[in-house]
């Protein structure tokens, strides 16, 4: 592992000991020698000028003759128990390698318990970051994923504690958005139940008036029928919207991104509002060049501009024309579907892309999910939607990024 801060300098402490050490000693050895070597040779000198007072004819050549002859000789003072393999002559050599001896010992004493407290020190280093690590874990285990990383360093149980603080990180998220999830989903029955509310309460009304009055004339009975079916188509698109906004909203969709052709992709969202156009008598010129090219989920994005044309012809004056304008730059793809007629006032334009928001002039059959809708799937597919609204005219803007 990298960056094993602690232990580098764990290791460089005892490298510098070591090295303090080895100088001592060798310093000591050297002074040990020095003195042993002055201690001797002064005897030798005591003793030549002994010699040579009491016998002239010895000389300092024959003296130094015998000094350096490395042959052995018979021991003379073998009869003092001296050996001179082992004991020294000069007694003052013997005290002082005693002296040295204690010395020595007491300095590797000194080294060694030095070293001893280095190591414990750093085990209980490692001894308390363990039981940090430990009680993370249980804070861990106990949800409780506020952890303190700010007095780690870089050895190894520091990067174990990153370690366990990115997987900490990693849980929270889980749990937040399975929370927000469970959130999402009692929010997502609510809004199910109270949409659903008045369309089925229809139904029962209705239901109740044929079951009452067995001898209903046929047009009246023909009438309630068609608005079962026609409230019951109504609860069949709302239960078909709310699934899909919800599977995108905790990304349930795999969006299948091809590279197409954009005028295929408008095309293809006007046909689906070919029908409503009609009953207004509303046209849709498309403008822009059919060379340019946007990669997308084609299937969804041909629902979520259709809703948004959708939204633009019901919002239009008759025998009127939407316009969609298409073009490109280097940075993002732009479509703008432009239509005249309601506007959108200032107050709902905050608040247009709300699920089940309705504004001022919505129509009254409006669930409030369609621009909703088109907002997610847009946004999913690495998009934007914008709108703006001004005496008779509305613009939807939406921009597809490159990046």
């Amino acid at each position: 592992m990298k960056n094993k801060v602690k232990l580098k300098k764990l290791l460089i402490i005892i490298l510098l000991i070591s090295l303090i050490a080895a100088f001592i000693f060798s310093f000591l050895n050297i002074y040990e020698y020095k003195k042993y070597t002055q201690n001797f040779n002064q005897k030798i000198s005591e003793i030549t000028l002994q010699l040579q007072k009491e016998y002239p004819n010895v000389t300092e050549e024959n003296i130094m003759k015998i000094l350096n002859n490395k042959s052995a000789s018979s021991n003379l003072f073998a009869k003092y128990n001296i050996n001179l393999d082992t004991d020294s002559l000069v007694l003052k050599n013997a005290d002082l390698h005693h002296h040295f001896l204690i010395i020595n010992i007491g300095f590797i004493i000194l080294i060694m318990a030095i070293l001893v407290l280095i190591f414990l020190n750093y085990n209980k280093n490692k001894d308390k970051d363990i039981k940090e690590i430990t009680n993370y874990i249980k804070q861990i285990n106990q949800k409780n994923y506020s952890l303190d990383i700010s007095r780690l360093s870089e050895d190894e149980l520091s990067i174990l504690k990153q370690e366990i603080y990115k997987t900490t990180i990693l849980l929270k998220e889980s749990a937040e958005n399975s929370l927000r999830d469970k959130q999402n989903i009692k929010k997502y029955i609510e809004d199910i139940s109270h949409q659903l509310k008045t369309p089925l309460t229809s139904i029962l009304i209705i239901l109740d008036n044929l079951i009452e009055k067995e001898n209903m004339d046929l047009p009246t009975y023909q009438e309630f029928i068609k608005d079962i079916k026609r409230e019951i188509t109504n609860i069949n698109s709302l239960v078909e919207n709310l699934l899909t906004l919800s599977s995108f909203e905790v990304n349930a969709i795999d969006l299948i991104r091809k590279e197409i052709f954009l005028k295929d992709l408008i095309t293809s969202s006007v046909q689906v509002v070919g029908a409503l156009c009609d009953l207004k008598n509303i046209k849709i010129k498309i403008n822009g060049d059919n060379k340019i090219k946007l990669k997308c989920d084609m299937f969804w994005q041909k629902q979520a501009i259709s809703n948004i044309l959708k939204n633009a012809i019901e919002h239009s004056n008759s025998n009127s024309i939407v316009n969609i304008n298409y073009k490109e730059n280097n940075i993002y793809v732009k479509i703008s579907i432009e239509n005249r007629g309601q506007i959108i006032s200032s107050k709902d334009l905050q608040h247009i892309f709300k699920r089940f928001y309705k504004g001022e002039n919505a129509k009254a059959n409006s669930i409030g999910i369609g621009l909703s809708l088109a907002k997610t799937i847009i946004n999913n597919d690495n998009g934007a939607i914008d709108v703006k609204s001004d005496k008779d005219k509305t613009t939807f803007i939406i921009k597809y990024y490159k990046i």
